[in-house]
């Protein structure tokens, strides 16, 4: 006897049953667009007004610091 093929939403559920069978669980998350003109003109405007602080030179320099030790073989 031949088996129907699984529908898409039959093959999503039993893949998500199978997850979850190894103890996962769905997360759903809303991330800002990255798309939308609006939000990379404010984040060009806030990265701009951060690179003019008086702390940002000692910021990066931690930051480039801490990368170093990425490449630190002990």
């Amino acid at each position: 006897m031949q088996r129907s093929p699984k529908s898409p939403a039959e093959k999503m559920r039993t893949y998500r049953s199978r997850l979850r069978a190894a103890g996962l669980r769905p997360v759903q998350i809303w991330v800002p667009d990255v798309r939308a003109a609006d939000l990379v003109e404010e984040a060009r405007r806030q990265s701009r007004r951060a690179s003019m602080h008086a702390s940002e030179r000692e910021a990066l320099d931690m930051i480039e610091r801490l990368a170093d030790l990425d490449d630190d073989p002990s």
